[in-house]
């Protein structure tokens, strides 16, 4: 496998993309043997830690996908970040962290009823020699339905982790589970808050943490609102290392981490979205902290750097 260093000397391209600062992305082969693996082990401190490839969504461009930008600027952005410009591709990657007690999974995955090209979480867990029935806990960063349909059987919504804890934002769970809620969404989506509240909101084992909290050994959750009502990233820490879970504060990096100005239509509040994102790449870039993105392909971690008056994605090679 290629070092960092090849690494940033494959994407010195990006000058004759007419583009300064330090683009960065995994060379293809390289990221193309990653995916099918369908993990990648790394190690923050003495913690270990696994990524989980679930699958992608190859979504088709749409006017109204990035509310401040056009299609022809994303197909841009995309090839500048070493994309193809066909469609849009949107990853999804979980995290798996090892502990004494068990395995703590931050989010669940697609549960393979989102997209025909996702849903290979639960076997590539076993690929990576984890067993899925040694999650004792599930921590959920928001409840969009890529990050929740991998806890529940797709007809019968019958538990997937029945034994874990699942530990989810305060803020996030009061959102989805008021009764006032059904009757502010659109109608399409009332259909998704109406299976919330038939699971999340009735399960005995879901636990509601505070913001900004403990909420398992070595792991504290992030207040990021604004993606969603109580959108939470996730810190974990051992000795001086570490890493930030971040769940959605940005999707595909060619577009959101390179353009953090860019709104998606799935931010329900665009503007804060925008001002955690910022912060948050702000932070670690300056504490030089690991991350992992949902949405950041494969594997999803990395380093965030500062690359002119936007930001790039440097994935773990």
């Amino acid at each position: 496998m290629a070092s960092r260093r090849d690494v940033i000397h494959l994407a010195g391209g990006a000058a004759a993309l007419g583009l300064t600062g330090n683009l960065t992305f995994l060379p293809s082969a390289i990221a193309q043997e990653v995916r099918e693996a369908g993990f990648y082990k790394y190690k923050i401190g003495d913690i270990d830690v696994t990524a989980i490839y679930d699958g992608i969504w190859e979504k088709a461009h749409d006017d109204g996908f990035i509310r401040n930008a056009t299609v022809e600027e994303t197909k841009a952005a995309l090839e500048a970040g070493g994309k193809s410009p066909d469609f849009v591709p949107i990853e999804f990657a979980q995290t798996v962290i090892s502990t004494s007690d068990g395995l703590v999974l931050i989010d669940a995955g697609t549960g393979g009823q989102l997209s025909p090209k996702a849903g290979s979480m639960r076997d590539n867990m076993s690929a990576a020699g984890l067993d899925p029935a040694a999650v004792t806990t599930v921590l959920l960063s928001h409840y969009h339905p890529d990050h929740i349909f991998g806890l529940m059987a797709k007809d019968t919504n019958e538990q997937t982790f029945p034994d874990a804890q699942i530990v989810v934002p305060e803020a996030e769970h009061a959102f989805w589970n008021d009764p006032a809620t059904l009757g502010k969404v659109p109608e399409g989506n009332r259909g998704l808050v109406q299976r919330i509240q038939a699971t999340l909101g009735t399960w005995d084992n879901v636990t509601q943490a505070a913001a900004d909290s403990e909420v398992a050994p070595g792991i504290r959750s992030v207040s990021v609102f604004g993606h969603t009502p109580g959108h939470t990233a996730y810190h974990v820490s051992s000795g001086s290392d570490e890493l930030f879970v971040l769940g959605d504060i940005s999707n595909v990096p060619a577009l959101f981490v390179a353009n953090p100005g860019w709104h998606a239509v799935f931010d329900a509040d665009p503007d804060l979205a925008e001002q955690n994102r910022r912060a948050m790449f702000d932070r670690v870039v300056a504490d030089g902290a690991t991350v992992a993105g949902y949405h950041f392909g494969f594997p999803n971690a990395g380093k965030i750097a500062k690359d002119g008056d936007g930001y790039v994605f440097e994935p773990l090679a």
